[in-house]
């Protein structure tokens, strides 16, 4: 018991989650060009039947929790373009281990490994590490981990060399613990990779690295979206 005029705050305890299988409904199937490869991704196609879940009701009510895992975003496509570019340049030094954070159904994570890489897996919801990996092995590969993490809580022996992050602001209270994350699991010298397409909370993360000084390049980035539309982002290079 720690004495009576201890005030030291209690350590934070992260929010874990899996979605129930009955909540998920019929898969589709999707096949997804990254370069000259092709990938199969297969995610829940019943929005809405996820959303009305009562589980899901239970989680939003314990952390605001929603389930932007369960779709296939532009994000993660051009996050997956990104990863393949920037490991043909002269002056990228092809990391042995990256760690996609939200990784929901694992397109980013599934191009590091076509690439050579060992993956973790890693998302607060454990049914979407599930589909990442089962993703993943679909397409032939196996070497990866998985870990449910929440962002907020991550293990204090975590370090990677590198981070793929695709959509993860889209929130406002993301941004302080995603860059404190960034800072603490990120290697010395190491690149985290992040997608997004162009959400309102741009500006407040790229005022955040600034703050945290990080640096950072960012270019522009397209996808394809729902109904052939495309999608305008952009790819942050954010170096530890």
């Amino acid at each position: 018991m720690p004495p009576a005029n201890d005030h030291t705050p209690p350590s934070p305890q992260p929010f874990l989650y899996a979605t129930p299988a009955e909540a998920l409904g019929e898969l589709i199937y999707q096949s997804v060009t990254i370069g000259s490869q092709t990938f199969e991704i297969a995610y829940p196609g019943n929005a809405d039947q996820l959303l009305d879940h009562p589980s899901t009701h239970r989680a939003f009510e314990a952390d605001e929790y929603m389930p932007y895992w369960a779709e296939l975003w532009p994000s993660a496509q051009m996050l997956g373009e990104a990863l393949r570019t920037q490991s043909m340049r002269s002056d990228w030094s092809n990391p042995l281990l990256a760690l996609e954070i939200g990784c929901g159904v694992g397109l980013p994570g599934i191009v590091a490994l076509s690439l050579g890489m060992r993956v973790i897996f890693s998302d607060y919801d454990a049914t979407a590490v599930e589909f990442a990996a089962r993703n993943a092995m679909a397409n032939g590969f196996d070497n990866f981990t998985k870990l449910p993490l929440d962002w907020r809580v991550p293990p204090p022996e975590l370090q990677v060399p590198l981070i793929l992050a695709a959509d993860v602001i889209y929130e406002e209270r993301n941004i302080a613990p995603l860059v404190a994350l960034i800072q603490q699991v990120l290697a010395p010298g190491g690149i985290c990779l992040l997608s997004d397409p162009d959400r309102s909370t741009r500006g407040g993360f790229c005022y955040a690295l600034k703050q945290a000084r990080l640096k950072f390049t960012r270019w522009r980035a397209i996808a394809a979206g729902p109904n052939g539309r495309q999608v305008n982002g952009s790819v942050y290079r954010i170096q530890g």
